[in-house]
């Protein structure tokens, strides 16, 4: 633009007089100036650019974008999460003593139907969750109790009630082990960091061939069985899939197999292991006394006849029928303390002694199924602490439970033994490629 102006001038000197050129030069002067002028006070020319970079700085803003955390399929950024157990003798209400809810959802839980949800179903011990509102009234949003690992109950307290019934999802592995006996069976599963759910299928599968209270030292297993899983955590033992068990040198194996009638545990010749009656009525213990017909008897010091099975176990334990029956007898006597007499049929009748508590709805008359809970172990009646009097009838005499002989269950039908030798194969093949320990001290556990 200068060089412009410049160009101008020169040519003017030349074509016009004093006058003019004088007149020309006070146009040049005052245009320069206005030229300087705006520049200094606009973007129009060279540094445009700057001026849009320095206006987009001005109003540059960040912003912090917060991920959503989910618990129970809900949000609970900016919530309260209170994680507590039910407490003993604690009911549904007493959870949200301190939050508040509006008296129109604690009319709803008032009128709940029993359809919905039966608040006597809340038991100690039990995992519940509070989401709360972060103010001052601590308004209750929600709360989630779970009996168990896979179920769980959402109480939303929005504006109105809505109870929602939910489970999480189960995943199965099958796992094959193998271990070698030093102490007692209960002990060498413990060591491989599983539950003690795995020992009592186990024992309840061979009670009646294998006496589990007599192990010896070197003794030696194989097991494929299911784990169940929550979460990938660990909830619980599914089925018992094959086993092979060496017992005093003898080898004996259990195969599941279902011929319509439920699924069944057969040896390898097809003979059925079940019998009509469980052999232990408490999941597998120590035996602390066994039947006698002369005993010292712990509490009035004279030799008598003990014409049952004491199983130790801590107070509270469940007591289970050990098969089939109708209640004859449940109450408390003196030396009995509480106790339930079932009969089975007209040969076999069993009762369960010293319990510190009759399971509810266990009466005269009431029906039992095999496995049922009756009862728990407690001390009551002529006892010096807690322990299962486990009584065995067979037609009206007491004998020993442990060795009464029982019919065995129906075998593998021939219709249905060609399918069970496939079964049987392929679990044995798999059994065989499960190694046994090394040594003593070595357990060895692989997953599928």
């Amino acid at each position: 633009m200068a060089f412009l102006v410049t160009r101008f001038l020169l040519m003017s000197l030349f074509s016009i007089g004093i006058k003019q050129l004088m007149f020309v030069a006070l146009l040049v002067i005052v245009g320069t100036i206005i030229f300087f002028w705006i520049d200094s006070k606009t973007s129009w020319f060279s540094r445009e650019g700057e001026y849009a970079i320095e206006s987009e700085a001005s109003h540059h803003v960040e912003h912090e974008i917060i991920k959503p955390a989910f618990l129970h399929g809900m949000v609970v950024n900016h919530l309260h999460v209170v994680v507590d157990e039910v407490k003993r003798n604690q009911h549904f209400t007493d959870l949200l003593s301190g939050y508040y809810i509006t008296s129109n959802i604690s009319q709803q839980l008032n009128l709940l139907p029993k359809s919905v949800y039966d608040f006597r179903k809340i038991s100690a011990n039990k995992k519940y969750t509070l989401l709360v509102e972060q103010d001052s009234l601590k308004s209750l949003k929600a709360l989630v109790y779970e009996p168990n690992p896979i179920d769980y109950v959402i109480f939303h307290f929005t504006d109105s009630l809505m109870v929602e019934v939910c489970q999480r999802k189960v995943d199965t592995l099958q796992r094959s082990v193998s271990g070698r006996i030093e102490s007692t069976l209960s002990h060498t599963i413990e060591g491989m960091n599983i539950s003690n759910d795995l020992t009592n299928k186990f024992v309840d599968i061979f009670a009646w061939v294998i006496d589990f209270q007599r192990l010896q030292k070197g003794d030696q297993f194989k097991l494929v069985f299911e784990e169940n899983l929550v979460e990938a955590k660990p909830i619980g033992i599914g089925k018992i899939l094959g086993v092979y068990f060496e017992h005093s040198g003898s080898g004996f194996y259990a195969f599941p197999f279902d011929q319509g009638d439920g699924l069944d545990y057969f040896d390898d010749e097809g003979h059925c292991l079940r019998k009509a009656l469980l052999k232990y009525p408490i999941e597998f213990t120590r035996i602390s006394s066994r039947y006698s017909k002369s005993r010292f008897h712990p509490v009035v010091k004279v030799l008598r006849p003990h014409l049952g099975t004491d199983f130790a176990a801590p107070t509270g334990t469940p007591i289970r029928s050990v098969g089939d029956g109708i209640i004859e007898e449940a109450q408390y006597k003196t030396n009995n303390g509480n106790y339930v007499k079932v009969r089975h049929n007209g040969t076999y009748t069993t009762g369960y002694l010293h319990m510190s508590k009759i399971a509810a709805g266990i009466k005269p008359g009431t029906r039992v199924r095999q496995g049922q809970t009756i009862g728990y172990v407690g001390s009551t009646g002529l006892a010096t602490g807690p322990h299962l009097c486990y009584r065995f009838w067979k037609n009206g005499v007491q004998v020993d439970a442990l060795r009464a002989e029982l019919p065995p269950s129906q075998p593998v039908k021939p219709e249905f033994f060609n399918a069970f030798q496939l079964v049987k194969e392929v679990l044995i093949k798999r059994l065989q490629l499960i190694p046994f320990p090394v040594t003593s001290s070595e357990l060895t556990v692989a997953s599928n």
